[in-house]
């Protein structure tokens, strides 16, 4: 209950002192009337007219120019009913010096000058028809509606540079998070056409391997050779769908693969590469090698890559370490570096995004961020089986 009515006066707060001025203003026609300078009009006309005068800052919101300007005409109109009414009550004062204000925030620069030339004849109309005010007294008024326009220009400009800030910040959140999801969708789609060459080099080897025993068969094993057929094909037509959506999600320019995909057995290669880059390379392997599926070695490697790609790019390091540890039906791959940069790609985190895809194809965790002794460190653990 409490939240709500504090989320509604913050809606609502300015149209709360609205309504607040046009009570105060009546209450101080009522009570004062007989007082010194007061108005001598009947309060069935001095009460409406100031709340007429009052109520048009209620659509303040809706109308930035209108509203305010809709207060002074009003006000100089009213004067020449009673001149002593506009000046009377300490409700149209602080009104007009708000309605100045507002003139000031706008963000026409030509209306916020025009308003404030419309303040200031209305303000010369009310002195010349009340008869307790004399040109001295204009030139106070002059002075205070200068400043309260000068206030409020100043603050509105404040809040132009802070909403074209936000609108920058925001504009810049959705090209991040678009640029993170065409990465995402990048990455996926490479990560498909190195599946497809493992998926499709063990499809092959199980469709000949079909075919090699159908071959074998003797010539009363019908039912043998049926099923062996149904197998021999089947995988040919699977190998065929898996060419066309490859097909699909490679771009134009890029042709075939040819060449075998890379494996942990190609690191000696690949650290031979950063070293030759001008990036010293410590790597150690521990445990017993053992034969990995084709999937998650090639997701070690890319691993691997990505990591020494980072530290050379990005982290300038002086110095990075490999270690690929097998053991507990798993490997763990680390990669880390001594430099002082984030080793995440730039801060724009698409590598990050990649290597995520990557592990979690195969369940795998990843850990990547800042070594509290410095540097940056990048640990993955693949599951061999499963």
């Amino acid at each position: 209950m409490i939240d709500q009515a504090w989320y509604l006066f913050k809606r609502h707060w300015f149209a709360l002192l609205v309504a607040v001025a046009v009570v105060e203003t009546a209450v101080e026609l009522i009570v004062r009337r007989n007082s010194h300078g007061a108005p001598t009009t009947s309060l069935w006309i001095t009460v409406p007219l100031l709340a007429v005068m009052i109520v048009p800052l209620f659509w303040w919101r809706r109308f930035p120019f209108g509203a305010p300007a809709a207060v002074f005409v009003i006000g100089a109109v009213a004067s020449f009913v009673d001149g002593r009414l506009v000046t009377f009550t300490l409700a149209t004062f602080l009104t007009v010096l708000a309605a100045v204000f507002l003139f000031g925030i706008l963000e026409d620069r030509r209306q916020s000058v025009a308003g404030l030339g419309i303040a200031l004849g209305a303000a010369g109309v009310v002195t010349l028809n009340d008869p307790t005010q004399v040109w001295s007294d204009y030139a106070g008024v002059v002075l205070l509606f200068s400043i309260a326009w000068l206030a409020g220009f100043a603050i509105g400009r404040k809040l132009e540079q802070a909403s074209a800030a936000q609108e920058r910040a925001d504009r810049l959140e959705r090209e991040q998070e678009a640029e993170a999801r065409t990465a995402v969708a990048e990455e996926r789609a490479r990560i498909a056409r190195e599946l497809h060459d493992v998926v499709g080099h063990s499809v092959s080897v199980m469709t000949v391997q079909a075919s090699a025993v159908r071959r074998r068969l003797n010539p009363d094993q019908e039912q043998e050779r049926e099923a062996l057929e149904i197998v021999e094909q089947t995988g040919r037509e699977a190998l065929a769908e898996m060419r066309r959506l490859v097909g699909v999600l490679r771009r134009p320019e890029e042709g075939p693969a040819l060449a075998p995909q890379p494996s942990l057995q190609h690191l000696d290669r690949l650290v031979a590469q950063a070293r030759e880059s001008g990036l010293p390379v410590e790597l150690r392997i521990e445990g017993e090698p053992t034969q990995l599926p084709p999937g998650v070695d090639l997701t070690a490697y890319r691993l691997v890559q990505e990591g020494l790609t980072n530290a050379i790019k990005h982290a300038r390091a002086s110095k990075a370490d490999v270690v690929v540890r097998y053991g507990d039906g798993s490997v763990e791959v680390t990669v880390t570096d001594d430099g002082p940069g984030g080793g995440d790609g730039g801060g724009g985190g698409h590598g990050l995004v990649g290597m995520r895809e990557r592990v979690t194809v195969y369940g795998g965790e990843l850990e990547a961020g800042p070594r509290p002794e410095g540097g940056y460190a990048l640990r993955a653990r693949l599951p061999v089986q499963g």
